[in-house]
């Protein structure tokens, strides 16, 4: 089972214990409009899309607060094939959303700078890539302040998006 720890949480695999967790931010529709995906209904359906989505994707991190054990938010890498934008060789895109009452706390930008390290260090990965709608404003931010830069405006599935490139390659400060 893979975990990295920050400052402020650890970052592990989603569990069936995690679905009320779930449930609470991803049934808030400021978090999954921005994040693009449909609004938690029930309990059950957050856990299947713990079973379904995160549990089969061994690099789908739960974002747990250590202060309270509770999971906050998602990090984690699209599974290949499913990606969003072109991606190089050796390369894998990001995706990430935290619980509304975690916007603006630095948390996100703390837990990407540890998968970025993660991937780099162990998985040997030559550069992550990260999407965002163009309306995500914070996505956008945390990438920047996480060294991803821009590469291109463009449009996925009618959705006006923004991709970012951080490449291990070229000396950059996580």
């Amino acid at each position: 089972m893979i975990t990295i720890k920050t400052e402020r949480m650890i970052l592990r695999p989603w569990t069936d214990d995690d679905a009320e967790a779930l449930y609470k931010y991803a049934s808030d529709s400021r978090v999954s409009e921005l994040a693009l995906w449909p609004c938690h209904d029930s309990v059950e359906m957050s856990r299947c899309v713990i079973r379904e989505v995160f549990m089969p994707n061994r690099f789908s991190f739960a974002m747990v607060l250590k202060e309270t054990g509770e999971p906050i938010g998602c990090i984690g890498l699209v599974p290949e094939g499913v990606e969003h934008y072109k991606t190089l060789s050796g390369e894998r895109e990001v995706g990430y959303w935290i619980g509304h009452p975690y916007w603006g706390r630095g948390l996100t930008t703390e837990a990407l700078r540890a998968l970025a390290g993660f991937c780099r260090d162990v998985l040997r990965t030559d550069s992550l890539l990260i999407t965002t709608d163009r309306l995500n404003r914070a996505s956008r931010r945390v990438a920047e302040k996480c060294g991803f830069v821009k590469i291109e405006d463009y449009v996925y599935d009618g959705i006006p998006s923004t991709a970012y490139r951080l490449s291990f390659t070229s000396p950059a400060e996580l």
